[in-house]
Formats: structure tokens, sequence, C-alpha cells
């Protein structure tokens, strides 16, 4: 084994729609270093990923993950300059949708339980495909899928430790409202679990283990960048900034509580923050661009990033244990 027997270790796979493609990479890194999570928690597209990676054998995991990312046909602007390519993408997903996920627009106007603009009715049939809902309900890796009640507000944890995971629980976690529609679980409404905490980090960190514990979290949106010199780089700094300075205040929030709190004295949790940084060439629609030009780079960012973790828990440098939250220095590029 590469890590130590006594460790757990839980990978924390945070939303972000198209940019999901980076955790694909991390996870296959962490797959081909022999790292195995004992839990998987994610929201909207860390939810499907999750899912995804609990949701079958280790190699077929990938295979599936594969798939699921794959863009059929031809990148027909793939020659054009980056940034028009890239916009071109995303406003050719805007409009037909993406395939196997949800619709063209305007598809869930009059069919949807909530005003929304595309129907996700095509994902069911993909999470069908993609998840072995036996295994994934087995218990090994433990799989959770955060949301939110839409009309409580309430984040919700869908946990296979007190419920049986299916389609709709998946689906619910990643309906961003309002381009997706609310999802029905038991009665009640849900929405993307992102509205709560991009980053769902507080179903691991409130959970005390005697155990210590390695928190791989697997972030997309980056706290720091460049001066916006556009109109778009703009838009897209003001949502990596609400979505990661929501990240930055939870992790202090627990670092105070894992220090005063005496439910959680004795308890060691590392947490190594792996983010989807070098973004200089993403557009502000980047959440949208399903290009496979665009795909492929992201996944190929998070493998690099990935290999770099998994050879410091093979090699036994990680600086774990002594109690309280640490974050691993060298990988937490997100924090002030």
């Amino acid at each position: 084994m590469t890590a130590r027997d006594d460790l757990r270790i839980v990978l924390v796979l945070a939303g972000g729609n198209a940019l999901g493609a980076y955790q694909a990479g991390v996870c296959q890194a962490l797959h081909e270093g022999g790292i195995a999570p004992d839990w998987i928690v994610g929201t909207s597209a860390g939810a499907i990923n999750g899912a995804i990676l609990a949701g079958n054998a280790p190699d077929a995991a990938l295979t599936k993950l594969a798939a699921f990312w794959r863009s059929d046909g031809f990148d027909w602007w793939q020659a054009w300059p980056e940034t028009w390519r890239r916009t071109i993408a995303t406003g050719a997903t805007l409009l037909g949708g993406r395939p196997g996920v949800f619709g063209p627009l305007g598809t869930a106007l009059l069919a949807a339980p909530t005003p929304a603009l595309y129907d996700t009715g095509p994902l069911a049939a993909t999470l069908e495909s993609c998840i072995d809902f036996a295994r994934l309900n087995d218990g090994a890796p433990r799989f959770t899928a955060v949301a939110v009640d839409l009309e409580s507000g309430a984040e919700t944890a869908f946990d296979t430790c007190d419920r049986p995971i299916g389609v709709e629980h998946v689906r619910a976690s990643a309906a961003m409202p309002p381009a997706l529609p609310a999802v029905a679980v038991d009665g009640r409404l849900y929405v993307d679990g992102g509205l709560s905490a991009k980053l769902p980090l507080d179903a691991v960190l409130s959970t005390p283990s005697e155990r210590p514990t390695l928190c791989i979290a697997v972030d997309l949106l980056p706290m720091r960048s460049g001066r916006p010199d556009t109109l778009g780089d703009m838009a897209a700094r003001a949502q990596d900034l609400t979505f990661a300075s929501q990240t930055r205040r939870t992790i202090a929030r627990w670092q105070a509580q894992y220090t005063t709190d005496p439910a959680y004295r004795g308890c060691s949790v590392t947490l190594a923050q792996l983010l989807y940084a070098d973004q200089q060439q993403e557009v502000a629609g980047k959440a949208m661009d399903f290009s496979p030009a665009s795909v492929r780079q992201r996944w190929e960012h998070g493998l690099r990033d990935g290999i770099d973790l998994a050879r410091r828990i093979a090699g036994g440098t990680l600086p774990i244990g002594g109690g309280g939250l640490h974050l691993l220095p060298g990988f937490a590029k997100s924090a002030p």
C-alpha cells in the first residue's frame, strides 16, 4: 500500500460544470498511483465524477469517466485563435446544450418542475450507463452527494451510509438554477449543492475520526488571478471570487473549530487542496465550454497535479498527524 495503513483518505470534489474534467485527470493520477479513497464527497460536476468513481471497479471507472467527458463530433473551430475557439464552443453549448447531459436552450421551459432553461432528462440515462448503482451503494468507498433544498435552503448530504443513492440524488446535486431544473427526491425539490458550498468540505470536517485523515480536495475556481483586461475577464473573475472566497471562509472556520472545540481534540486532518489554477486561456463562459480541446487540456492539467500529489503520498513525506486541521504546504494555492 502506498499510504499508511491507519490513514483515512477522503476525496472531496468541487462543482464547476465543464471544468470538472480537471478532476477526472486527478482521479486518473490517484488510481495509477495506487491511492484509493475510503470516502468520496462531491457536489455538482464533482458529484457526477465521484459517483462514477465510486460506482465502478477502479479500472472501469477511468473508462467511464473518459466516456462521460468525451465530446462526439469534430471540433471544427479548433484551428481558430484560442479565445475565439473557447468562446464559440461556449456559445454552441448555450444554444445547443450538451448531448447526454442537457438539451438545447428552451427545452425545459414547459416540461420542468421548476422554471429552467435546459432539460436534464438526458443526464439520467447517461448516469445509468456510467454508474453501477448496486456497487455504489455497497459502501466501499462511501459516497456523498451534496445538494440544497430549494424551499428551505438547507444543505443536504445524500450519503450511502444512511440511504440508497440513485440517479435522482446525483442529478439533484448538479441542478444549478435557473439554467437547470430542480430535481425531486422523496417529495422535496433539490438544487445544486454548489449554491451552499462549491467545495463541500463540511461533510468531512464535521465528522471527527480517531484515524488521521488525508483530505484531498479538488477545487476548480481560483482565489488568485491576474488583473482582468476585458469585460468578459471581469465577469469570470467575479464568479471565481464568489466561490473561492466561500471556500477560504470554510477552511478558516474549521481550523478554528479544530483548535477550540473539545469534540475535535486529538483529531488530525491534513488538507491537500489541489486547484485548477492556471486558467489564463479560459473565457467567461468556461463552465459551458465542453469542446474536446478544452476538456483534454483540463484533464491533462489535473493528471499532472495529481501525479505530483500521488508521488508525495507514496514517498511518505506528507506531514500527517499531530492533531488539528493543517493545510498541506505547496498545495493550498488558493489560500491567502
